[in-house]
C-alpha cells in the first residue's frame, strides 16, 4: 500500500494561501451586513472570471439554491452524474472539517497544492478588481479548478440567498430550488415571500427550474418568477411524485413516478405490487423523510438534464443515490453508544430533526449537545427540540459567529431542561458519552460548525482507541 508522506513545504504554502483568502472580507463570519447590490456586486466576480477566461463556460452546470436540503441535493446530483460516466465537479460551502471539501472532482477534494497554485494565479487578477470578497475569489478558484480538471458537469451550490450570490454568474442546464424556510432573515427578508424572491433570483430566462415542495406563499413567488422569465417550471410533488418505502438505520428507499403515470401507480397500488408496471425505486443511505424529498428533487433535476441532452439512465441514478455520501446530516456515527450528528440550524430543520428522532429512535432518551451561531433562531430551534430532550449540554464552536453558551443555557433552563455548559465541542462530546445511559441517543446539532468539530473529535477518538487496542496486543 502506498504511503503519502506529508510535505511541510506544501502545508506551509497552503496555510499561506488560506491566510490570503481570509484576508478579504468574509461575509460568512460577519454578524451583520447589508445584503444588497452595493455590497454583493456580481459585476466584481464577473470581471474576475472574465480575466481568467470565464472558466464557468467550459462545462454544463446544475445550480442549486434553497434554505435546507441544497447540499444533499447537490451531493445526490453529483453522485448520479459520476455514475453516468460524467467527470463531475461539486462546489459547496461551508465545509465541515476541511477547507478542501468545498471543491471536489469525482468525489475527490481539491489537493492543497492545487489551491496554492490557483491562488498564486489569481493574485494579480484579484489586485485589479477592487472590493472582492473571500467567497467571490473562492468561487472563481473553484470554477478554474473544474476547467483545469476537465469536468463535463459541475454541481454548484448557492452560498447565501441566490440573486446576489457569486455563483449566480453561471448559465445552468437547470436551476433547482430546494425547501425554503426562515433563515438569514436579517439579510433575505422577514417573510417567505421575500426569501423566495431572493432564491428565485437564480432562475435564468428560458432555463428550466425544478422546485421542491414549498409552502404556498413561497411557491407562488417562484412560479411567478419562472413565468415572467419564460422558464419551464417542474414542481416536485405535482409533476414528479414520490413516496417513501422501507427505512432503517442503514438507509431508506423511495419510489418516484411522473404525474402522467399516476393512473399506472393507482393500478400498481391496487394490485399490491403485482402489476406489470412499477415506479422507479431507489435506495439512499441518507436518513430522515426530508431526504426522500431531496432525492425526488434531485431525480427531477436529472430528468431535466436528460431532456436537455445529457444521458443519465435510471441505473446510473440508482447507483448514484445508493453510493452518495453527505456527512453531518442525521449521520449515525455509532450504535453502541448511539451517536448522531446533524447540521440542523434553523427552526424548520430542527422540526425535521425531531421527526427523524421519532422515526428512528422512538421513545429513546436523548442527550443533546447544542451550539449555534448568534444570528440563528436559537429559541425556535430549542422550542422544536426540547420535547425530545432529556439532557442538554450547551457548547460553542470555534467560530466568530458562535453564540454565547451561557445565554443558550438559560434558554434551555427555560424549557425545564437539565443543562450543562461544556466547551469546547470535543469536551462536550466526551461528557455526553461518559454520562450516557443504555439505549440513550447522544445527538449533536444546532450548527454546521458544531457538527464539523464533533465529527473531527469523533475521528480523533477512533484513532486513539485504535492505537490503545494495538498497544494492548
Amino acid at each position: 500500500m502506498a504511503v503519502t508522506i506529508p510535505d511541510p513545504m506544501v502545508d506551509e504554502k497552503f496555510q499561506e494561501a488560506l491566510d490570503y483568502l481570509y484576508s478579504f472580507v468574509d461575509y460568512s463570519v460577519e454578524r451583520s451586513y447589508r445584503y444588497s447590490p452595493d455590497v454583493f456586486d456580481l459585476q466584481r466576480v464577473r470581471e474576475l472570471l472574465r480575466s481568467v477566461g470565464d472558466p464557468q463556460q467550459a462545462y454544463l452546470a446544475f445550480h442549486v439554491a434553497g434554505t435546507k436540503g441544497k447540499g444533499s441535493v447537490c451531493a445526490l446530483l453529483a453522485s448520479s452524474l459520476r455514475a453516468a460516466g460524467y467527470r463531475t465537479g461539486l462546489y459547496t460551502s461551508p465545509h465541515l472539517t476541511r477547507f478542501t471539501e468545498r471543491v471536489q472532482v469525482d468525489g475527490q477534494e481539491i489537493p492543497e497544492l492545487s489551491v496554492v497554485e490557483l491562488v498564486d494565479a489569481l493574485r494579480p487578477k484579484v489586485a485589479a478588481v477592487p472590493g472582492l470578497t473571500m467567497y467571490e475569489i473562492l468561487t472563481a478558484l473553484g470554477f478554474m479548478y473544474f476547467e483545469r480538471a476537465g469536468v463535463d458537469c459541475a454541481v454548484i451550490e448557492v452560498g447565501l440567498g441566490g440573486r446576489l450570490d457569486a455563483t449566480n454568474v453561471v448559465e445552468p442546464v437547470v436551476s433547482v430550488i430546494t425547501s425554503l424556510s426562515y433563515d438569514h432573515t436579517h439579510l433575505l427578508g422577514n417573510s417567505l415571500s421575500e426569501i423566495a424572491g431572493e432564491k428565485a433570483g437564480i432562475i435564468k430566462p428560458g432555463i428550466p427550474v425544478v422546485l421542491a415542495p414549498q409552502q404556498r406563499e413561497a411557491e407562488l413567488i417562484v412560479s411567478q418568477a419562472a413565468q415572467d422569465l419564460g422558464s419551464p417550471l417542474v414542481r416536485v410533488g405535482h409533476d414528479w411524485l414520490y413516496a417513501p418505502g422501507r427505512r432503517g438505520l442503514s438507509g431508506q428507499s423511495l419510489a418516484v413516478w411522473s404525474a402522467a403515470e399516476q393512473p399506472l401507480m393507482d393500478a400498481y397500488v391496487q394490485s399490491a405490487g403485482e402489476d406489470e408496471w412499477a415506479p422507479h425505486k431507489f435506495e439512499i443511505p441518507l436518513l430522515g423523510y426530508h431526504q426522500v424529498v431531496n432525492a425526488a428533487t434531485a431525480y427531477a433535476a436529472l430528468q431535466v438534464g436528460n431532456e436537455r441532452g445529457l444521458r443519465i439512465g435510471v441505473e446510473a441514478i440508482r447507483e448514484g443515490f445508493r453510493s452518495v455520501s453527505w456527512p453531518g446530516r442525521f449521520q449515525l456515527l455509532s450504535r453502541s453508544p448511539t451517536v448522531v450528528v446533524d447540521s440542523a440550524h434553523n427552526r424548520d430543520s430542527a422540526l425535521k430533526l425531531r421527526i427523524a428522532l421519532d422515526d428512528y429512535f422512538p421513545g429513546c432518551l436523548v442527550t443533546l449537545i447544542f451550539g449555534a451561531s448568534a444570528d440563528k433562531d436559537i429559541p425556535g430551534m430549542l422550542d422544536e427540540l426540547a420535547p425530545r430532550i432529556s439532557r442538554l449540554i450547551v457548547t460553542q464552536a470555534i467560530h466568530p459567529r458562535a453564540a454565547d453558551p451561557e445565554q443558550m443555557a438559560e434558554l434551555g433552563r427555560g424549557h425545564g431542561l437539565q443543562v450543562e455548559v461544556v466547551v469546547p465541542v470535543a469536551a462536550a462530546l466526551e461528557r455526553a458519552l461518559a454520562r450516557s445511559r443504555p439505549d440513550e441517543v447522544v445527538l449533536v446539532a444546532g450548527s454546521l460548525f458544531v457538527a464539523g468539530e464533533a465529527l473531527a473529535a469523533w475521528g480523533e477518538r477512533r484513532i486513539l482507541q485504535a492505537e490503545q487496542q494495538e498497544a494492548r496486543r
